[in-house]
């Protein structure tokens, strides 16, 4: 059991600290203007080897673990629910167990956040949450990466913090991974965070009891029915799949509930004239948002998109070095 202490996980953005995210974001800024520049990155992750968990379907989290290792000189390997039957064909803590006598670093992508816990409980190697039903810290990451840059990024790393005091409006599914994550990262950032989302669909009570504990400085955690109210003199404008996988079942349903949720420019005209707009993808253009927003001036959703690599990249190199 000792061993297994020895180790970082990210399953929650809450167990990096505002330091070792800034840090993140630091060496991210590095690898991606290297990239750039160079045409490669130093191969910092050399000889080490990513083993990939994957349940749910995957275009951004796959590809960028996959091309983030590749480029840093590691080896991933992808494991299909074909192959693993996590839970069935094998309990999570035997699958654990082996991949921490081969592997360097595990990323799972489940169904069930228990399931990642249990992986973590029973590894001796790091464990990230690439996507549960509870949270999405890798995209919370990269998301406040792209505001970053977007709002501050022509300004010196001494300067960084200067996220502190903007807002981000979130409208949708409030009882989303997404927003969990953003929200969390929003409040430890110095970051107001506004989501409007219908009864019923309000954010996780223990996310947002966590969220407040966390609020650094004169930030504010909002949860409203009102999408006016929380996108009024906002930096930034997000939102989601109203349909998230598992909750195909409910699609007609929910189709007729968000339909005033929209994002569309009668909503951004109450932003800044300077906000962007940000959308983790996939997007259903004419659902959660009109077309002429993602596709317009203020959408920043394939830099967002982009952005996963690198920020990835970062967590890849930073994880196993940061003090257990």
């Amino acid at each position: 059991m000792d061993l297994i202490k020895k180790k970082r996980d990210l399953l929650s953005l809450t167990d990096l600290a505002p330091k070792e995210i800034w840090d993140i974001f630091a060496l991210a800024k590095r690898l991606k203007k290297e990239l750039k520049n160079k045409g490669g990155n130093k191969p910092l992750l050399k000889g080490k080897s990513l083993a990939l968990i994957f349940e749910k379907q995957s275009l951004r989290t796959r590809i960028s673990f996959e091309i983030g290792m590749f480029q840093l000189g590691g080896y991933t390997v992808y494991l299909d629910p074909r192959d693993t039957g996590i839970g069935v064909r094998e309990s999570e803590a035997d699958i654990a167990k082996v991949l921490s006598g081969m592997a360097d670093i595990i990323a799972a992508r489940t169904y069930s956040h228990q399931t990642i816990v249990n992986i973590a409980k029973n590894s001796t190697i790091p464990v990230i949450n690439a996507l549960s039903d509870l949270e999405h810290p890798c995209q919370a990451l990269t998301d406040l990466f792209t505001i970053w840059s977007c709002k501050a990024g022509s300004r010196s790393a001494g300067e960084m913090r200067l996220l502190k005091g903007l807002t981000i409006a979130y409208v949708g599914d409030g009882e989303n991974n997404v927003a969990h994550s953003l929200c969390l990262g929003a409040a430890m950032m110095g970051m107001t965070f506004r989501s409007a989302s219908p009864k019923g669909f309000w954010m996780n009570k223990n996310i947002a009891k966590t969220a407040l504990s966390e609020v650094e400085g004169q930030a504010e955690i909002l949860e409203t029915e009102n999408p006016e109210e929380a996108v009024k003199g906002a930096d930034v404008v997000y939102t989601d799949t109203w349909i998230s996988m598992g909750d195909e079942q409910e699609k007609e349903k929910r189709l007729t509930i968000f339909k005033p949720y929209q994002v569309n420019q009668k909503l951004m005209k109450l932003a800044k004239k300077d906000a962007i707009f940000m959308h983790d993808l996939p997007a259903y253009r004419g659902n959660e948002v009109a077309a002429d927003v993602i596709d317009g001036p203020q959408s920043v959703v394939f830099q967002q998109a982009e952005n996963r690599l690198h920020v990835q990249k970062a967590l890849l190199v930073k994880l196993p070095t940061l003090p257990k």
